[in-house]
């Protein structure tokens, strides 16, 4: 398939890279063209790689990845144009994370979420919030943390969250271990999850680790 990765940093060109691996054509998407780490990773990445503006990827892409920080995610998607995301596919993978004088803050958080935000903007797309619980190593090499964990998957288009889980797949995630948690609105939670993830990564002193859910018999 073709898929645009919007993001040039290092969850981007992680997501992108796997996905030349797994015999897919990727356009990685940034503000400019020439954007420096996006040359260079079409250069590593071979000829199934290749750069362009956010909306150049956008129109290439049958499937659209957000892999942008949350608050600019909107942006990176006007800038892509909604002619170019309508019907589509759409992995937000993001979260709506900043720093401010030191501390890890959500914006938004709660009451909405930035899935909730991109489905709202472009209601003609399909979104899918999935991966923003594990860094991108993880995202795309699960059996480099042991044992039987879980992502998460939310949106409102069933044929959509489908798609996701068939990608996952290819990632290396077993189906019985995507767990889908509804609609689009689920988004809020699984990026609440931030503030703890990013409190066991400094215990940690790495981000290889996640979450698996046990259920009783």
């Amino acid at each position: 398939m073709r898929y645009a990765v919007l993001g040039t940093g290092q969850v981007g060109r992680t997501l992108g890279g796997r996905l030349v691996e797994l015999g897919h054509e990727v356009r990685l998407g940034s503000r400019t063209r020439d954007n420096t780490a996006a040359v260079q990773w079409a250069a590593d990445a071979g000829p199934g790689g290749g750069v362009g503006t956010f909306a150049e990827a956008a129109e290439f892409g049958e499937v659209v990845v957000n892999a942008v920080g949350g608050r600019v995610a909107l942006a990176a998607l006007e800038a892509a144009g909604a002619e170019n995301i309508d019907g589509k596919v759409v992995v937000d993978v993001s979260n709506p994370l900043a720093v401010e004088e030191g501390e890890l803050r959500l914006s938004p958080v709660e009451s909405d979420s930035v899935g909730e935000q991109i489905q709202r903007a472009f209601p003609h797309a399909r979104v899918v919030k999935s991966l923003n619980t594990v860094n991108c190593r993880v995202m795309v090499d699960p059996a480099s943390v042991p044992g039987e964990h879980n992502v998460f998957v939310c949106g409102d288009d069933p044929d959509a969250k489908e798609q996701v889980t068939a990608l996952l797949g290819e990632f290396g995630w077993p189906a019985d271990r995507v767990l889908d948690l509804g609609g689009i609105r689920a988004a809020r939670a699984v990026e609440m999850w931030l503030p703890l993830w990013a409190g066991l990564f400094r215990k940690f002193g790495h981000g290889e680790f996640n979450l698996e859910v046990r259920r009783a018999r």
